[in-house]
């Protein structure tokens, strides 16, 4: 029902900034909660942030606040994630995820769709 394809990822040096997109095929894309998670080698894939369908509510996981940015815009069916200040333990392939729930959710098994991910690797 639901495609969503990541973009923008690449090779950065710790300090620098990326901002990655996710388009969604979705006739309605604005119903959808947005989620960003990443998984590195080795390890579970991790909630990241959230955006609401509206683009009005937001939340972090803890080890990004301050530094990542969610955000939408529904008019080009694409979520963004602003990542700026990066650390070689940010280094992951980043995933984003549709929900189609009525609350915003940071478990993985809550998504009902998911793209194919994008690789982000940090240099230290």
């Amino acid at each position: 029902q639901v495609q969503l394809v990541e973009s923008g990822g690449g090779l950065v040096q710790a300090g620098d900034s990326l901002r990655l997109s996710c388009v969604a095929s979705a006739r309605t894309f604005s119903w959808y909660n947005m989620g960003w998670f990443r998984q590195a080698p080795g390890k579970e894939r991790d909630f990241v942030a959230v955006i609401s369908g509206s683009g009005i509510t937001k939340y972090y996981a803890d080890s990004v606040k301050g530094r990542f940015a969610i955000s939408r815009d529904n008019a080009k069916n694409t979520v963004f994630l602003q990542m700026n200040s990066l650390k070689p333990e940010d280094a992951a392939v980043y995933y984003c995820a549709a929900d189609g729930g009525r609350t915003l959710s940071s478990g993985r098994n809550e998504y009902d769709y998911w793209g194919q991910g994008t690789q982000v690797s940090v240099s230290s």
